[in-house]
């Protein structure tokens, strides 16, 4: 009984040393050692097997960033087994390849900090597949453990890391999954340019002096503002063209979205070139604008979206509805969608658009900023108006295509074919003075007048074949066929329009382009140029509603993009734009009319364009 009574008045006596240790170590802050780093990356990891799930060793597994340049390579081992490990938070592709083997291709692969993603990649000589395996609560597929979290939320030292500071809000878009100011990601871009008009298909061309400027409000908002402005040449009548577009990021769903809502307004001064007045009462005047003539204005609304359907499918979609004004009022939508899908060892492309060009639905844009230059190729992109019987007229299409393109190494191989109806074309003729009256409007962007020559459908097809050449240098090669518009014969019977019309009849005609671009290495200048073999006695008012990017363009054309450094510490980069079309004035098709004087049906003008970009 004395040694328990003892022994209790020990354990009381060392009790509050106790506590107090406790109280101590709760204080005092956890070593840094004991605190597991912030992982800010992500890993891949997947296995390779074939059809009847053996393990494959050997296997090429290529992994492409979001702009789909190579950034890492692995071999699958003997278990077939391939990891990528400290991949910064974003969205990758995978492509995976073995000999007697179709490719495996995967795009959109999110990666997020500190977690880990499985792929099962199967090998096939028919249907190759790449899947994302499902991650759940009782997977070990997570870098960060829950110790890891646990220690966080405890630890003082690092508790206050968790607080939102002021002006802040959470954003997952953002490094660290916070944003703290509203604008971000703001960028420019002015370009003052001069020469002739570029306007080879339904294309505007600058009138002037262009700029975009795009920005992201509270992270997951985008705007972006462009404009285009001028003057008329005769008669200083100002001349623009205003576009606002508002796009959002939509997270949280199984689909992928990028919606996008576009406002556009344009006015242009139409000059009076062309004998006769088109309204009751105005006459010509030489040389100069009628001011009794309307001001051609059009006010454009669009919605885009973007939908991944799955891994390997995906639409794009849209529509447009323009109002136009001049003598009349027009309004009519103009619909598009475009289904591409990831499979039989490449792409395939189904393509059907309506209305105005979307050129835009297969192009990848040029210059330091693609998408600033893509929404300035928009805005120059005016519906093409003519008159019949003094009536307003609007150059439409309708467009069905379907593209397969398949990679092989370093070479591209494309084929495809459309059907296009092009309504109330408009054709460029020169040299008229005083025919086909009331069927002529002046072109607001060269010294020609525009014709209706009425509708026709186009039937063909295109291969083409692309090379890299080293990282530098890429060739491409394309052969079509399309109907086009020829002359029965030279000269006219009489100067009506309606005999104008019947003279052009539709014919069949191939065409070969060779297309080169470069890169000089010390200079960063870009060369690009191309050429096309067809017969130039016809003329092709269609094709200009092709999506594809092998598109073949008529003459010999160059376009120089040379960039300047930045100098005495300005705040923008600087690139020297030079564009040169149809050099040898090839398409030029000489009418004769009934009093023996000739006029020239025009289908891609020489022009020559130069400009500078201020790049902010």
């Amino acid at each position: 009984m004395a040694m328990t009574f003892a022994a209790f008045r020990t354990v009381n006596r060392l009790l509050p040393v106790a506590a107090l240790t406790v109280s101590l170590c709760a204080i005092l802050p956890t070593p840094a050692s004991a605190i597991p780093p912030i992982l800010q990356t992500g890993a891949l990891k997947g296995v390779v097997s074939d059809i009847s799930g053996h393990p494959r060793m050997g296997a090429v597994v290529l992994l492409f960033n979001r702009q789909d340049k190579l950034i890492q390579r692995a071999l699958t081992n003997e278990a077939g087994g391939f990891a990528f490990a400290d991949l910064i938070p974003d969205a990758y592709s995978i492509r995976v390849t073995l000999t007697s083997f179709l490719p495996a291709v995967k795009n959109n692969i999110q990666v997020e900090a500190g977690r880990l993603r499985l792929l099962d990649v199967n090998l096939s000589t028919l249907f190759s597949s790449i899947q994302l395996l499902p991650m759940t609560n009782g997977d070990a597929r997570t870098l960060m453990s829950d110790d890891w979290k646990w220690i966080l939320r405890t630890s003082t030292s690092t508790r206050p890391v968790l607080r939102i500071l002021p002006g802040s809000w959470p954003d997952p878009m953002q490094a660290g999954g916070f944003h703290r100011s509203v604008f971000s990601g703001t960028r420019g871009l002015v370009r003052v340019s001069t020469g002739d008009s570029t306007d080879d298909t339904m294309a505007a061309g600058d009138l002037g002096t262009a700029f975009a400027l795009a920005t992201s409000v509270y992270g997951a908002n985008h705007l972006k503002f462009s404009g285009n402005l001028g003057y008329a040449v005769d008669s200083g009548i100002p001349s623009a063209a205003f576009r606002t577009t508002y796009s959002r990021d939509v997270g949280g769903t199984d689909l992928t979205q990028s919606p996008e809502i576009s406002v556009e307004m344009q006015q242009l001064a139409i000059p009076s070139r062309i004998s006769g007045g088109l309204l009751p009462g105005t006459a010509f005047l030489a040389g100069g604008a009628d001011p009794a003539l309307p001001m051609l204005r059009v006010l454009s609304v669009s919605f885009n979206n973007k939908t991944q359907v799955s891994d390997s499918i995906d639409i794009v979609y849209g529509a447009e509805v323009d109002s136009i004004s001049f003598m009349q009022r027009l309004t009519y939508a103009s619909p598009y969608a475009r289904l591409s899908w990831t499979g039989l060892g490449g792409r395939i492309d189904m393509t059907y658009t309506s209305g105005n060009a979307r050129q835009s639905l297969g192009g990848e844009g040029t210059g330091t900023d693609p998408e600033l230059n893509r929404d300035l190729e928009a805005l120059s992109m005016i519906p093409r108006v003519s008159l019949r019987e003094s009536q307003t007229q609007v150059q439409r299409g309708s467009d069905y295509e379907l593209a397969y393109t398949v990679k092989v190494g370093s070479r591209e191989y494309q084929v495809g074919g459309f059907r296009e109806r092009v309504s109330n074309a408009a054709l460029r003729i020169s040299n008229t003075d005083g025919e086909f009256s009331g069927d002529l409007l002046a072109d607001p962007y060269s010294n020609s007048a525009l014709f209706d020559a009425g509708s026709m459908t186009s039937l063909g097809y295109t291969a083409s074949v692309t090379q890299n050449i080293g990282e530098h240098v890429k060739v491409t090669g394309i052969y079509g066929s399309s109907d086009v518009l020829s002359p029965q014969s030279a000269a006219l019977a009489s100067e009506t329009s309606d005999d104008l019309r019947k003279l052009l009849h539709p014919v069949r005609r191939g065409q070969v382009t060779l297309r080169a671009s470069a890169v000089i290495p010390v200079t960063g200048t870009r060369v690009s140029g191309s050429y096309q073999w067809t017969d130039y006695a016809t003329v092709d008012p269609a094709q200009i509603y092709s999506t594809q990017p092998a598109r073949s363009a008529p003459g010999l054309n160059f376009t120089i993009r040379q960039p300047i450094p930045a100098s005495f510490g300005l705040p923008w980069r600087m690139e020297a734009t030079a564009d040169i079309r149809n050099i040898r004035a090839q398409g030029y098709l000489p009418i004769t009319g009934a009093d023996g004087r000739q006029f020239v049906v025009v289908q891609n003008p020489r022009s020559f364009r130069g400009g500078l970009s201020f790049i902010f």
